[in-house]
C-alpha cells in the first residue's frame, strides 16, 4: 500500500531536518585569514594580461623547460612568456571557415559568443608541435602547432576535429593526447547529445577509432566530462590505463530521478575491441562511483555529487599519484562545494571488486554474485602474463559479452580519512577549479590547495592533519583576481617559477604561490599565518626554502603558535591617541586586524581600575572596523584597549583615551575662544574638538550613527528571532521523531 502524499511531506519535512542539523554539527568554518583585494593585486606581485579582439580562454598549456605559456582563445592562440605574460606576445590567428559561421548563424547559435573557433584543447605532441583543437563554429578542426627555436610560430596539416573536439564551446570536455593517440570524452553531433569516450589516432599512429557504445545510458547517461589522465598500473606497459573522470546522470536511482554521480571510469591503451562483438567498441570499459559526503546523525550523509574538477598529483611514485577532487552539492536545501582527496589504490580497489548488476522483477541494482568469466572483465591483455589473450580480439565470447553489460562496479571510491578535507557551505560563490602544489616546511609536506571560484577568486588552502584524529582547515588567502564577477575557466601551476597562471573570459593573471609581506612586518603574524611557503627570517616574513641552514628561520604549520616560536615581549609601543566627545553625541574609535580569523576585544579601564571586557549593550556596538559608542555620557570616560585574539596569541592593536565633555559648557567654552580655527584631524585640544563637532553635527554624522545603531540592533533581533525559531522547529521534531523512528524512515 502506498503512502498518501501528507505522509510523504512529513518524511520529507524530517529527512530535509536531519540534513540541516548534519550541517550544523558537521561544519565549524571559518573565513580566509587574508582578503586581498583586486586594487591590491594590480598594485601588488600579480600580472595582468587581457586581449581585446580575442576572449573564452578556456585551456592553457605550460612548458617550465622551454619557457612558454599557450592560451587558447577565440579565433586565437597566443603564446606568452611565463615570467611576464604581459609583455609582447606572438599569435596565431586561425578562425572558422566563413560558411561554417553563416551555418552556426542560420541554426539559431550566437554569431558573438559560439559561432566562432573556441580553442579548447593543447596537447603536447612531440618537443616541437603541439596538438590543436578548436571548436570551428560548431564544425570542429584540429591542427598541429610548430614551436621552433627562433621565432617559428607556425599552425600546419587542419583535420577533422569530429570525436577529438566538442562542438559547443561551453560544452564540457575532457581530453589526453598519450603516445600518438587521443582519448577525448566529447559529443559528435551538433545538438551535444551523442556523447563518447573516444580513442583517435593523430599523425603517424598504427592503432584505430574505438569508443564507447552510442545511445546506452548504461554506459554513459548524459555525462559532463571533467578530467583524463593517462596512469600506469604496474611496471609492465600492457597495464597502462587511462583514467575519465565526469558526472552523469546515474541510471542506478531510477528512471524517473534526475539524481547525478560523479565518476571514474578506465579503459586499456590496449584495447582494440572485440572481434565478433564490441567491434570498434571499448571490450575493458569500466566506471565506478566517486563519493564525497559528510558523514551525519542518523546515517544521514550530506553528499557532494556534482564533480567540478580533477586534479592528479603527482609523486614519487608514478604509479599512485594523490587524486584532488573539487564538488558541489545538487541539493536544493543549501550551496556548497567540497575537496575530497582519494588514492590510486581506492580506486583500483573499487574495479577489483564486485561488479554492480540489474535482475528482479523491478529491475534493481543489485550486487553481481554469479560467476566472473576469465580473464577477468575490465583486465588488459598481455602477451607477458597471458599468452592465450595477446589482444582483447581474443577474448572468449563470455568475457566479451559479460562486458556489454557490466560497465558498472558496486563498490563506490570513498576519500581518504571518509569526508572531505575542506569544505565552503552557504557561500556566495561555488569552487570550479583546483591545483595542488606539495610544499616541504619546518614540520613536513603539505599541499597547499588554490581553488578558483565561480566568481573570479582564488582561495588558498591547506589542510592539516591534528594529532592524528582529525583535519582542519585553513584558509590561508582569498583573492579577488578579477575585478569584475567572472568564473575562473582554467588553472596551471609553475612550480619551478612559483607561479600559478588562472584565466578567465577577460584576460590571464600571473600570481605568485607567496605573498609573505602581506602577513605583517613581525615574528608572531608571519608563524599566525601558517602558510607553507612563508617564515619568519629574523626580520621579515619571507620565502621559506627547506634547504636553508639559517637557524632564526620561524615557522608553525601545524599548530601557529606564536608562543613556542618567536621571542614575545610586553608591547608598550602602542600609543594612546587622546579623543574628546561630547556628552549625548556619538563617536567612534577605529579598530581592526588584518587576520580575518582573529577575534577582536575592547575593554575599559577607569580610574586606574582594572580593564574590563566590553560587550554590545544598549549604548555600545562592536563593529567590524572598530567600536561606537551610543549618547555618550560621563561614565563613559577612560582608556578604551583593543585586542586582537587569534589561536593563543593576543595583540594589542590600539589605545584611546575617551574625555567626555558636558554639553552645557560647549557654548561657554566656545566663546571664550573665538579666534579657534576648525581642525579635523586634532582632537588633542578639547576647545577645538568642540568646533569639530559642531561640524560634524552640521554634517548629520550623529543622525547617520542613529540610524547605524538602530539598524544594526534590528539586525542582531532579527537574528536572535530566527536562531530561536529554528531550535524550537528542531527541538519539536526530535519530540515527534525519537530515534527509533528515525532510524526506521532512513
Amino acid at each position: 500500500m502506498l503512502p498518501d502524499f501528507r505522509s510523504l511531506q512529513v518524511l520529507v519535512l524530517v529527512l530535509l531536518t536531519l540534513l540541516q542539523t548534519s550541517e550544523s554539527r558537521s561544519w565549524t568554518q571559518t573565513g580566509p585569514r587574508l582578503q586581498i583585494s583586486h586594487s591590491e593585486l594590480r598594485n601588488g606581485s600579480a600580472v595582468f594580461w587581457e586581449d581585446g579582439v580575442s576572449g573564452g580562454f578556456q585551456v592553457l598549456l605550460l612548458d617550465e623547460d622551454q619557457g612558454w605559456l599557450l592560451v587558447g582563445g577565440k579565433d586565437h592562440v597566443y603564446l606568452l612568456r611565463p615570467d611576464g605574460v604581459e609583455l609582447k606576445t606572438r599569435t596565431i590567428y586561425w578562425p572558422a571557415a566563413r560558411e561554417h559561421v553563416e551555418h552556426c548563424r542560420l541554426a539559431g547559435k550566437s554569431l558573438e559568443t559560439e559561432c566562432a573557433n573556441f580553442v579548447r584543447l593543447l596537447q603536447p605532441f612531440n618537443k616541437t608541435h603541439i596538438y590543436v583543437c578548436g571548436t570551428g563554429a560548431f564544425h570542429p578542426q584540429c591542427a598541429y602547432l610548430q614551436l621552433g627555436p627562433n621565432t617559428e610560430f607556425l599552425l600546419s596539416s587542419v583535420e577533422s576535429g569530429r570525436g577529438k573536439c566538442p562542438f559547443s564551446p561551453t560544452e564540457p570536455f575532457a581530453a589526453r593526447l598519450a603516445e600518438g593517440e587521443l582519448y577525448a570524452g566529447t559529443s559528435v553531433d551538433f545538438m551535444g547529445a551523442n556523447a563518447a569516450i573516444f580513442r583517435t589516432s593523430v599523425q603517424g599512429s598504427s592503432q584505430h577509432y574505438i569508443r564507447t557504445e552510442a545511445y546506452d545510458h548504461n554506459w554513459l547517461n548524459e555525462p559532463e566530462f571533467v578530467g583524463s589522465f593517462s596512469i600506469p598500473d604496474t611496471h609492465s606497459p600492457d597495464d597502462d590505463k587511462v583514467y575519465f573522470f565526469f558526472k552523469e546522470r546515474a541510471v542506478e536511482a531510477g528512471q524517473w530521478d534526475r539524481r547525478v554521480y560523479s565518476r571514474v571510469a578506465r579503459v586499456c591503451k590496449n584495447d582494440v575491441g572485440g572481434k565478433r562483438s564490441l567491434i570498434n567498441r571499448w571490450s575493458t570499459f569500466l566506471k565506478a562511483r566517486l563519493v564525497c559526503s559528510v558523514p551525519g546523525p542518523s546515517g544521514v550523509d550530506t553528499q557532494f555529487d556534482e564533480l567540478e574538477d580533477i586534479f592528479v598529483l603527482e609523486t614519487k611514485d608514478p604509479q599512485n599519484p594523490t587524486v584532488y577532487g573539487v564538488f558541489s552539492t545538487s541539493s536544493s536545501v543549501f550551496r556548497g562545494s567540497a575537496v575530497c582527496v582519494y588514492s590510486m589504490a581506492s580506486i583500483r580497489a573499487a574495479f577489483n571488486g564486485p561488479f554492480a548488476h540489474k535482475e528482479g522483477p523491478d529491475y534493481r541494482w543489485v550486487e553481481y554474485k554469479g560467476r566472473i568469466p576469465y580473464p577477468r572483465p575490465g583486465t588488459c591483455p598481455s602477451e607477458t602474463y597471458d599468452v592465450l589473450h595477446k589482444s582483447t580480439k581474443d577474448f572468449p565470447d563470455d568475457v566479451i559479452s559479460f562486458m556489454r553489460q557490466h560497465q558498472l562496479m558496486w563498490e563506490p571510491v570513498l576519500p581518504l580519512g571518509g569526508r572531505p578535507v575542506l569544505t565552503r557551505v552557504q557561500q556566495d560563490d561555488l569552487l570550479k577549479k583546483v591545483v595542488v602544489d606539495r610544499v616541504e616546511a619546518e614540520d613536513g609536506a603539505y599541499d597547499v590547495l588554490h581553488l578558483g571560484t565561480d566568481d573570479g577568486k582564488v582561495v588558498k588552502a591547506v589542510s592539516v592533519m591534528k594529532d592524528g584524529l582529525d583535519w582542519e582547515e585553513i584558509i590561508l588567502e582569498e583573492m579577488s583576481v578579477f575585478q569584475s564577477p567572472t568564473p575562473i575557466l582554467s588553472m596551471k601551476l609553475s612550480t619551478k617559477r612559483q607561479h600559478l597562471y588562472v584565466s578567465s573570459n577577460v584576460g590571464v593573471v600571473q600570481l605568485s604561490l607567496h605573498r609573505c609581506d602581506f602577513y605583517g612586518s613581525d615574528c608572531a603574524e608571519c608563524c599566525l599565518a601558517r602558510d607553507p611557503y612563508c617564515s619568519w627570517d629574523g626580520q621579515t616574513c619571507s620565502r621559506f626554502f627547506p634547504s636553508s641552514k639559517r637557524r632564526a628561520r620561524r615557522q608553525d604549520v601545524k599548530y601557529g603558535d606564536p608562543w613556542s616560536q618567536c621571542p614575545i615581549t610586553e608591547d608598550d609601543s602602542v600609543e594612546v591617541k587622546q579623543i574628546y566627545g561630547v556628552e549625548g553625541n556619538s563617536t567612534f574609535l577605529e579598530c581592526w586586524s588584518r587576520s580575518g580569523q582573529a577575534e577582536v576585544r575592547w575593554t575599559l579601564q577607569q580610574n586606574q581600575n582594572t580593564e574590563l571586557p566590553l560587550t554590545d549593550d544598549h549604548r555600545r556596538l562592536l563593529l567590524k572596523r572598530g567600536l561606537l559608542l551610543h549618547r555618550l555620557d560621563p561614565t563613559d570616560a577612560g582608556v578604551y584597549s583593543c585586542s586582537a585574539h587569534e589561536q593563543n596569541y593576543v595583540q594589542l592593536q590600539a589605545r584611546y583615551r575617551l574625555h567626555v565633555l558636558p554639553q552645557h559648557g560647549l557654548q561657554t567654552a566656545w566663546r571664550l575662544q573665538p579666534g579657534l580655527q576648525p581642525h579635523r584631524n586634532s582632537w588633542a585640544n578639547p576647545l577645538r574638538s568642540y568646533k569639530d563637532l559642531q561640524m560634524v553635527d552640521s554634517l548629520n554624522v550623529d543622525q547617520y550613527c542613529e540610524q547605524l545603531w538602530y539598524r544594526e540592533k534590528r539586525r542582531q533581533q532579527k537574528l536572535r528571532t530566527l536562531k530561536l525559531k529554528q531550535e524550537s522547529k528542531k527541538a519539536r521534531v526530535r519530540r515527534n521523531n525519537p530515534p527509533e523512528r528515525s532510524e526506521q524512515e532512513e
